[in-house]
């Protein structure tokens, strides 16, 4: 999958003058690196306010994801913490209808949230398969406009500081990213096999 996302519809406006590389945002920033800087320095802020200063060891909700999203992204993007209206597909692959997302996200707290958080009680096994199916379904429904693996990833994080380990270390993910996608598109048939594979190296459980 390439780098950026193909999209149709209002929520896809660019910002004037970056040559189509930046989105439309609050700052009047141009230069994607300056746009990629901006958004990691927002998102160590809130790592450090949610994972230090106030961890939900609690059952998770849709309204965290999209709390984490607003906190994250609400001084750059006027999108931020709202759900995508916008039909989005990266190297060819089509995520969730925009239509959808509200639906799928019921079914997300339902059928993940509800079931895996807070994640008390499981062995090493049990945690990587948990993260796992959460990680993959929450990427396939892509639920906002932009940041949703940075989103799926803080989550993770959050169900392995719950279960008493450290958050997730990427590396292995970030240096195979055609394993990683791999993952995620045996997922999408139900196998999350490929992707506990990857969550246990993340974790660094395997033996």
């Amino acid at each position: 999958m390439s780098n950026r996302y193909q999209v149709d519809g209002p929520q896809g406006a660019m910002q004037p003058g970056s040559d189509d590389q930046v989105l439309a945002n609050k700052l009047g920033i141009t230069s994607a690196d300056e746009i990629a800087e901006a958004e990691l320095l927002l998102l160590g802020q809130l790592y450090e306010a949610v994972l230090i200063d106030s961890l939900p060891d609690r059952t998770l909700l849709v309204a965290d994801l999209t709390t984490w999203h607003r906190r994250w992204l609400g001084n750059l993007y006027d999108f931020a913490g709202a759900l995508r209206t916008v039909n989005v597909s990266k190297g060819g692959f089509l995520f969730a209808n925009a239509a959808l997302v509200p639906k799928l996200l019921q079914d997300f707290e339902r059928d993940c949230l509800q079931r895996y958080t807070p994640c008390e009680g499981l062995d090493e096994a049990g945690l990587a398969q948990a993260i796992a199916l959460c990680h993959v379904e929450l990427i396939l429904i892509h639920p906002f406009r932009e940041g949703n693996g940075r989103v799926a990833r803080l989550l993770a994080d959050v169900m392995a500081v719950q279960a008493g380990h450290e958050p997730l270390d990427y590396s292995t993910w970030d240096a195979d990213k055609e394993r990683y996608f791999a993952a995620i598109r045996h997922g999408q048939g139900g196998d999350y096999a490929p992707m506990q594979r990857l969550v246990t190296l993340a974790l660094g459980t395997e033996g």
